[in-house]
């Protein structure tokens, strides 16, 4: 006997940041972190006061809405000229594995090329095995790590997307 699984894809709605999804951005990116490591203190800094700490400071947050809830989001945050580092993105426990991040790097790729960015950077950590095959899916490279901001982070990934503005 054989069983037969199939994989179905979420589709989700990406909205942009508003003040009352502070508190989703907060618990899904704790859970996270939590869960695979721990909240080190710039962490929590960031996901207490994200309105200031990414979009005050001219950066972006993104939610994935599925049936009127939230169930993922991620950051772009400015690190120098046009480049951007995707931050804090996270997916509801429950509903990993059904296309939700593939969705949200999709719509954060399309976002930074209308943006006119030259590179998106990340910093992950090896362990994350299916994290790092995402990014490596959608053409992140990996880079030299010397400025991580983050003691977990053993690894530093880059999107060029383009030289040419």
């Amino acid at each position: 006997m054989s069983i037969q699984v199939e994989w179905q894809t979420m589709k989700v709605s990406i909205i942009p940041f508003q003040d009352q999804y502070s508190k989703y951005f907060y618990r899904l990116n704790y859970d996270w972190l939590d869960e695979f490591f721990y909240v080190e203190d710039y962490d929590e800094l960031v996901l207490r006061n994200c309105k200031k700490e990414i979009i005050d400071k001219g950066g972006f947050i993104f939610f994935a809405l599925y049936n009127s809830n939230i169930v993922g989001t991620m950051a772009l945050l400015p690190r120098g000229d046009r480049v951007f580092e995707l931050n804090k993105m996270a997916v509801k426990k429950d509903l990993r594995g059904k296309g939700i991040g593939n969705q949200l790097i999709s719509f954060i790729i399309d976002f930074s090329k209308k943006k006119k960015l030259k590179s998106i950077i990340l910093y992950s950590n090896t362990v994350l095995k299916n994290s790092i095959h995402l990014y490596t899916k959608f053409g992140f490279k990996e880079i030299d790590n010397p400025d991580a901001p983050y003691e977990r982070s053993d690894i530093k990934m880059e999107l060029l997307l383009s030289n040419s503005w």
